[in-house]
């Protein structure tokens, strides 16, 4: 089972990125994924997350500019960011808490850059 991230990058400031995050391997079932950030200098922290039954929450910070959502089929959750601003600039993480056939337990992806420039 692995967490694969792709959509980072580099944009201008009030632009906009999506991050995707596709969840691969003997996947029995996924009760919850989010994104993480870290910025330099600082602690990770939780910008979003989605349960199974489709409940969302927002860091107060990016709350009206991110949107997290999901594609059960696609065992994808995708982060869409809009309004940019430097402060965003972190590597982002996507985590999952997934069944497989040996149990449940928690997944990260390898991370992906954003940089956002003022």
């Amino acid at each position: 089972v692995q967490l694969v991230e792709s959509g980072g990058g580099l944009v201008q400031a009030g632009g906009s990125l999506r991050l995707s995050c596709a969840a691969s391997g003997s996947i029995v079932g996924i009760d919850s994924m989010g994104w993480y950030r870290r910025a330099p200098g600082k602690q990770r922290e939780l910008v979003a997350g989605i349960t199974s039954g489709g409940s969302t929450n927002y860091a107060d910070s990016v709350k009206g500019r991110f949107t997290i959502s999901r594609d059960v089929a696609e065992k994808t959750v995708y982060l869409q960011m809009n309004s940019l601003k430097p402060e965003d600039t972190a590597v982002y993480y996507c985590n999952g808490f997934l069944s497989s056939w040996t149990g449940r337990r928690e997944y990260w992806g390898q991370g992906t850059q954003v940089t956002v420039s003022s």
